[in-house]
């Protein structure tokens, strides 16, 4: 892969790991519990997002494994916290 490429795609990894730090935000000050469910569903797909574009940019392509390992977790735990929230009374 040509070096500049590898330098747009870690670009764009560092791009989507400034948004998930400022998203965390919201998962500490959000309104509501809806709020910080999805806040935090949001910082795991940025982090799919960032393990897939720096496993791309450094030609480990293992990585991508992990990336999807980690989105299938994330899913499970969405449901799991929107299965839970809706139990103890919340309304998702």
């Amino acid at each position: 892969m040509s070096p500049t490429l590898s330098t747009i795609f870690l670009t764009a990894a560092g791009a989507f790991a400034l948004f998930a730090v400022a998203l965390l935000y919201r998962v500490v000050r959000g309104p509501t519990t809806q709020d910080r469910i999805v806040a935090i569903n949001v910082v795991g797909t940025n982090t799919v997002i960032v393990i897939a574009l720096v496993s791309v940019a450094f030609g480990e392509y293992g990585y991508l494994d992990v990336a999807l390992v980690y989105a299938l977790l994330n899913f499970v735990m969405s449901i799991a916290v929107s299965k839970f929230t809706v139990e103890w009374g919340g309304v998702i």
